[in-house]
């Protein structure tokens, strides 16, 4: 069993925030693998599923981004779970939008949902990074998080949570590089090579040797 696990905040005032980004793509997984409805169980929201053959218990914490680990390791420790069984899905400032990166392990980078999950689990379990993008100085890094995507933003959002929610049973069966390739080439498709020019046409005389009469020996 895993537990597919999106971070963010409750509430519809949170809900387009960049720093919800982690629930935005647990929605999209559960809708378009058919979950269960969501319900309310272990302080969060939670709903059934299976991706790839494994059963997955998919969850948004209720607790606010900085107590995300409460609701995460209440149900760890009622299923008996090992955190490389969690999957995490959060933003991150340091990656540029629309980039993702996968890793069992690490560190915070400074995130307050990652910090409490360490504190509640340990840090072996799976960190699914979201690019949103840096605001450049770090006093502004709280108002960048916390405020809603642009509009000019939705495009590429939208790309990547669906890229994510399609090719997820991959990293659901443990293969993160086939998980993370797939990712990469939904949302930057790789140029269409140019078509070849076509070969010269071949004139008479190449094709017919040459026709000129043989010369009469003496």
């Amino acid at each position: 069993m895993l537990l597919l696990v999106g971070l963010g905040n409750p509430g519809p005032r949170h809900a387009q925030n960049r720093h919800n980004i982690g629930f935005m793509a647990v929605d999209e997984i559960v809708r378009r693998h058919s979950f269960a409805p969501w319900r309310k169980r272990f302080q969060a929201e939670v709903a059934e599923g299976r991706l790839g053959g494994e059963k997955a218990l998919a969850m948004k914490p209720q607790t606010y981004m900085n107590e995300s680990g409460r609701a995460v390791g209440e149900a760890l420790r009622f299923f008996k779970l090992e955190p490389e069984q969690v999957i995490v899905l959060y933003d991150e400032i340091d990656l540029a939008p629309n980039k993702l990166r996968v890793k069992c392990g690490g560190g915070t980078g400074g995130h307050n949902g990652i910090r409490s999950i360490e504190a509640h689990i340990g840090k072996e379990f799976w960190r699914v990074r979201l690019g949103v993008g840096h605001p450049g100085q770090k006093d502004l890094v709280h108002s960048h998080v916390l405020n809603d995507f642009a509009k000019a933003d939705q495009p590429w959002v939208e790309r990547l949570l669906d890229a994510v929610a399609v090719e997820i049973p991959s990293l659901a069966q443990g293969d993160a590089p086939r998980f993370m390739s797939r990712v990469a080439e939904t949302i930057n498709p790789p140029r269409p090579k140019p078509p070849r020019p076509p070969k010269p046409e071949k004139t008479d005389q190449e094709t017919k040797g040459d026709a000129s009469p043989p010369e009469e020996s003496t």
